[in-house]
């Protein structure tokens, strides 16, 4: 069955991409890309110009459904984390939550780590992020003095 996609708000991806360019400076990496289990790129910072998000996107989540197969197979329900290795560029892949993929491009500067530390920290937030979205705390001040607005003026209507 297929999850609804989730809606960020613009406070969200403020926090999203700030969150994102402290991981990036912190573990010494690239860039960092935050992309939904669809393949579809919720933001990126970093040194991205060089690299076709798009396709990455699509890609990660195509490894990361084959990779649950593969984990299904072993007796996992699921692996979080990937790594891949190259000649000069690393990749450090895991979820985050039910719908979203984190990111991490880096090289030999950093480690390994580094990166998973960092990234760890940074999923522990977004999580945060996802389950009290920037809207529905403007929306909670909305309603608060809405109601107490409300309140007040029908103390006046109907005062003794």
């Amino acid at each position: 069955m297929r999850q609804e996609n989730q809606v960020f708000y613009e406070g969200d991806i403020k926090q999203i991409d700030k969150l994102l360019a402290k991981l990036i400076t912190e573990a010494e990496a690239k860039c960092a890309l935050l992309v939904d289990k669809d393949g579809r790129m919720v933001t990126r910072q970093g040194f991205t110009n060089t690299i076709d998000t798009t396709a990455l996107g699509a890609l990660l989540a195509g490894s990361f459904a084959s990779t649950k197969e593969i984990a299904r197979l072993v007796g996992e329900p699921e692996f979080t984390v990937l790594f891949h290795q190259g000649k000069k560029d690393h990749i450090h892949i895991n979820i985050v939550g039910e719908r979203h993929i984190l990111v991490v491009i880096f090289d030999d500067r950093t480690t390994i780590g580094m990166v998973r530390l960092y990234a760890k920290e940074v999923t522990a937030k977004f999580l945060e992020i996802f389950e009290h979205p920037a809207q529905e705390q403007v929306q909670d001040k909305v309603d608060r003095e809405f109601t107490s607005l409300a309140e007040n003026k029908l103390n006046d209507i109907f005062k003794d």
